[in-house]
């Protein structure tokens, strides 16, 4: 059975953050994605039309949601996209800083809070999280500032050591990460020389994330092959997946 590529719009807020690992995901499933730059000179945010099959924000480094002169740039306008997004049925992933833009669309609040980059494990308390296929813990890397609390209508799919939510779900087409499940050692070092202002302590955190590099690379499997699903951007599931599931799950 074909059908036609499903294309993702992508938003980034640095020059470091992309997709990491799950770039190689996607194009194994032939989902095409687009990055859009708003940041860059000439660069954009995705015009509506532009947004067909979902819609995914990325970290922000430094940047945060909470008014002053670390608030993204351009967190009025992406608040906006999401808000029609939502509104139309559209999937939306936030990573970091966009799962909080996220979460603020939908009618959460944000404190500010310090710059942080932290190591973690998150545990799932939804069994059914991602159709199952979310593991019950998997390596959970947070690299940003400022603190959201969730809007009402938002689920808890799982939470760290600290009890903070790490997964989030807003209907049946929405989810957010308090960190980015691709991510890659090299994404961090290059936001470290990116941006003046970094976390306290990198370094020891930069070896934490390299020791758990394999594990995030094993809970990707699960969580693209769940999201692919709750998303809708396959018609037919990968044959394969039902294997990935047990070795993720047990």
């Amino acid at each position: 059975m074909s059908t036609a590529a499903k294309n993702l719009a992508v938003i980034q807020h640095t020059a470091a953050e992309y997709l990491g690992y799950i770039e190689e995901h996607l194009q194994g499933r032939g989902i095409r994605f687009r990055y859009f730059r708003p940041f860059t000179a000439g660069g954009r945010l995705p015009r509506p039309a532009e947004i067909v099959d979902g819609l995914v924000l990325l970290g922000g480094g430094p940047w945060g949601v909470v008014p002053g002169a670390t608030c993204l740039p351009s967190l009025e306008p992406e608040m906006a996209l999401v808000k029609a997004a939502l509104a139309d049925g559209v999937p939306v992933l936030g990573f970091g800083l966009g799962a909080q833009v996220l979460a603020l669309a939908a009618g959460g609040s944000a404190r500010a809070g310090a710059l942080t980059f932290e190591v973690g494990v998150a545990r799932r308390i939804v069994a059914h999280a991602l159709g199952g296929w979310l593991p019950d813990r998997y390596p959970v890397v947070r690299y940003g500032r400022d603190a959201v609390a969730l809007p009402e209508a938002a689920q808890v799919l799982a939470r760290d050591e600290r009890l903070r939510w790490a997964l989030f779900q807003l209907g049946e087409r929405a989810f957010g990460f308090a960190g980015h499940p691709g991510i890659k050692s090299a994404i961090i070092e290059d936001l470290i020389m990116e941006f003046a202002e970094t976390p306290a302590d990198t370094a020891a955190a930069l070896h934490e994330l390299r020791a758990v590099q394999t594990e995030i690379e094993a809970a990707l499997a699960a969580v693209m092959a769940g999201l692919t699903q709750a998303l809708r951007l396959m018609a037919v599931a990968d044959v394969n997946e039902q294997s990935v599931k047990l070795d993720a799950n047990g």
